[in-house]
């Protein structure tokens, strides 16, 4: 969300500052400019960008309102592989079956929905975890299966970003194009009145105007929002992969959710005293 009051931000300090200098608001009133400018921007994107990377898009830009995992996210995950991993140190792998085949119907899992929510994350460990109770997995090859997990969904999930800042580029020189369009308008109009000249190389203006602001104020900002993001929910899913790690290596639930606890970034990070009090109250 504090994306999109940024765009209010940027968007209500030009038009104040527009303003404050006496301009008027009708004169940025052109909406052929626009036709032009974001017309040939989605053109350009749907000719370069797959469709599943445009959905894609869609879909990251929706997530920029969503929340990003916080501590109360982060403790929630650590509490919840502490409880499977206690699971298995007493009921043995094939305790944790009826939880990894349908975590929708798990016991366990609907106690942390901040966990069950994210679909990917979700499918990260409950494969993951398929593949130790399988036993066909050293630690050293169960963590290089993690990291191709990882590394792919990482490489399509910037397909996205990297196609909106492609547009972002391009918005300047679209703007140019309106700008020039204009002047050809306003050429043919060159023996009339002063005035409608004059209203006519405003609105050619307003095209390089609404490209520039679009590029630099607009979409080049979503692009970097989406790749922030990204690397965030990369992050939970990184702390997943220490944990699990750490469990098939063979240490306690309460080593391995701290290996886990360890990888969060400082400000996200539970202390350990508050990781030790969700345990235990999972534990009892």
């Amino acid at each position: 969300m504090i994306s999109f009051v940024g765009l209010l931000i940027v968007i209500g300090s030009v038009i104040a500052g527009y303003l404050m200098h006496h301009g008027n608001l009708a004169v940025l009133n052109q909406p052929h400019e626009f036709v032009i400018i974001l017309g040939a921007a989605m053109g350009s994107l749907v000719v370069s960008t797959p469709m599943k990377v445009i959905k894609a898009m869609v879909g990251q830009l929706k997530g920029l309102a969503g929340a990003r995992p916080g501590k109360k996210e982060y403790l929630e995950l650590l509490t919840l592989q502490y409880e499977l991993f206690q699971l298995a140190q007493r009921a043995g792998l094939l305790g944790w079956e009826e939880h990894i085949n349908d975590p929708n119907k798990s016991s366990i899992f609907a106690k942390y929905p901040s966990v069950l929510k994210d679909h990917h994350a979700t499918e990260f460990m409950t494969d993951t975890m398929k593949v130790i109770v399988s036993g066909s997995a050293d630690p050293h090859d169960l963590e290089s299966l993690m990291d191709v997990d990882m590394e792919t969904v990482h490489s399509e999930e910037a397909k996205a970003p990297a196609a909106l800042s492609s547009v972002s580029d391009a918005l300047p020189g679209l703007g140019i194009v309106a700008a020039v369009l204009g002047i050809v308008i306003t050429m043919e109009k060159i023996d009339g009145p002063p005035t409608e000249v004059g209203m006519s190389v405003a609105s050619a203006l307003v095209g390089t105007f609404l490209g520039i602001l679009l590029s630099y104020g607009v979409f080049s900002p979503l692009a970097a929002a989406m790749g922030h993001r990204n690397a965030e929910l990369g992050k939970f899913v990184e702390c997943m992969k220490h944990g699990l790690l750490a469990h098939a290596k063979g240490v306690s639930p309460s080593i391995a959710v701290e290996f886990a606890r360890r990888s969060i970034t400082v400000l996200e990070r539970p202390s350990f005293d508050e990781l030790e009090k969700a345990c235990r109250a999972a534990k009892g």
